[in-house]
């Protein structure tokens, strides 16, 4: 039996957990020239450097992507990564020497454990050092160290999460795989319609959160409805996009995310969906894009259940 289908050549994944504190960072190192796209949804995203690898910036390359917990603060785990990345010489390439293009996205995880931990510049710059190829390590580690799912009754009733994988191959040899980080408000449901992680009040009762808002005869305290969810996603791919291609591939994954969380995309979420393509040779046809698209949204939902099965 085979095992796992791995990223394609020359992604390479790294993590830097803090157990204790309960947050951390995960890297993902592209290949060199490697293009970029993204798509953020939800009421409440944390990023950084999203606008370079937008339809409307100019640059076309994307060095590494970063995904941390420690919510807006862990945003500072990108210049670790960007000093180890400069160090070993990989970046945008500009008359004064390389600068590292580093997206970044962020999940709140400051309730889950120490407030004050939080990933900074040295974890990322960690993170990095120990990136290496093939099928990453899963669960309760780097940005998935403090992660919960369906919070709707506080979140020492949600379930544990973390961080997820999964890929696939299309005809030609083609790999699409994905990296999720699942920190959502709602629920996770598997790919059969059952509920995956869903909250369970007091006296052990099945709490699903569509049904328990739609119950709901007035709003509920705000700090139970917690504003601080995020699910993120990093696809790579070898498929031969350019940046225009990769947005949209990352808009269509985001279908993956909504199979497998729900409610989805709300106000209280910040979910972003990160797509890189190393493939060189001939731009992608329209068919090609369409399988990457299809492959991607599998992908990305089966990565997010993942992340709460390697959680348990």
């Amino acid at each position: 039996m085979s095992g796992p289908v791995v990223p394609p050549a020359g992604f390479r994944i790294g993590h830097w957990s803090d157990p204790q504190g309960r947050t951390g960072c995960t890297v993902v190192i592209a290949p060199d020239g490697t293009r970029g796209g993204v798509d953020v949804r939800g009421g409440g995203p944390g990023t950084r450097e999203t606008d370079v690898i937008g339809p409307f910036a100019g640059t076309d390359q994307v060095t590494a992507v970063m995904l941390a917990g420690g919510s807006a603060y862990g945003l500072s785990a990108a210049d670790g990564a960007m000093r180890w990345l400069e160090e070993q010489g990989l970046g945008y390439p500009t008359p004064a020497g390389v600068v590292p293009i580093v997206p970044a996205a962020i999940v709140y995880d400051l309730a889950e454990g120490d407030p004050d931990a939080r990933p900074g510049a040295e974890a990322g710059y960690a993170a990095c050092a120990e990136a290496r190829e093939g099928v990453p390590e899963r669960g309760r580690v780097g940005a998935g160290s403090g992660t919960a799912a369906s919070k709707i009754l506080g979140r020492e009733s949600a379930v544990p999460s973390g961080v997820g994988y999964a890929a696939a191959r299309g005809a030609g040899g083609v790999t699409v795989a994905a990296l999720a980080v699942a920190n959502p408000f709602g629920d996770v449901i598997g790919a059969d319609g059952q509920s995956l992680a869903v909250a369970r009040s007091a006296d052990g009762s099945v709490q699903r959160t569509a049904d328990v808002i739609a119950a709901m005869e007035e709003a509920p305290d705000p700090f139970k409805v917690q504003p601080g969810n995020t699910t993120l996603a990093c696809l790579m791919t070898d498929v031969p996009l350019d940046k225009a291609a990769c947005a949209r591939v990352a808009r269509a994954a985001a279908a993956g995310v909504a199979r497998a969380v729900a409610p989805v995309f709300t106000d209280v979420d910040g979910d972003v969906v990160f797509c890189l393509s190393s493939g060189d040779g001939e731009e992608a046809d329209r068919f090609s894009v369409l399988q990457a698209q299809t492959i991607a949204a599998d992908v990305v939902a089966e990565a997010i259940r993942d992340a709460v099965a390697s959680a348990a």
